[in-house]
């Protein structure tokens, strides 16, 4: 049998959520953020505080490719980002990469879905059809990053 609880927390205070019954009958939480999703960063999951007991052992092989190496960017980008919040004198040099980051991260992600609607339609119809991440789906994703990560690249560089 597989349930889905959803909890809402206020005001994203996740620690009233965390001494009830629930984490212990589930096997993770993925908690949702309002701020990610205002952003529009979708799907709005809030990464640092994301929970599961399988992690990556649930994950087909071109996920953990690009989740690996872009859980650790975003962990290093959240952490400079929460340093600036509580820094006031950040220096010049500083503020900018942290302003660059933050526009080539939304830019990168909000261009990679639209690639993938315009030129991989058939990534959508697969997974609306199987309703699962099949092999194929695999593929498309894995080349549609990585054709999407050399225009981006290619484009800052000009």
């Amino acid at each position: 049998m597989t349930t889905l609880p959803i909890v809402e927390t206020q005001w994203g205070d996740v620690s009233v959520y965390i001494p009830t019954n629930l984490v212990s009958m589930i096997d993770g939480q993925i908690f949702l953020s309002a701020n990610l999703f205002n952003a529009r960063i979708k799907p709005a999951i809030n990464v640092e505080i994301f929970v599961s007991r399988v992690r990556f052992a649930a994950q087909i092989k071109a996920m953990k490719q690009v989740a690996g190496k872009s859980k650790l960017e975003l962990a290093q980008f959240a952490e400079l980002k929460a340093f600036a919040q509580f820094a006031f004198d950040l220096d010049k040099a500083t503020q900018n990469q942290l302003a660059l980051e933050i526009r080539q991260l939304k830019k990168f992600l909000v261009e990679l879905r639209t690639y993938l609607k315009m030129n991989k339609p058939q990534f959508q119809e697969i997974i609306s059809s199987t309703q699962t991440f099949t092999e194929e789906v695999e593929t498309i994703l894995k080349d549609a990053i990585q054709e999407q990560m050399e225009r981006f690249q290619l484009r800052e560089q000009l």
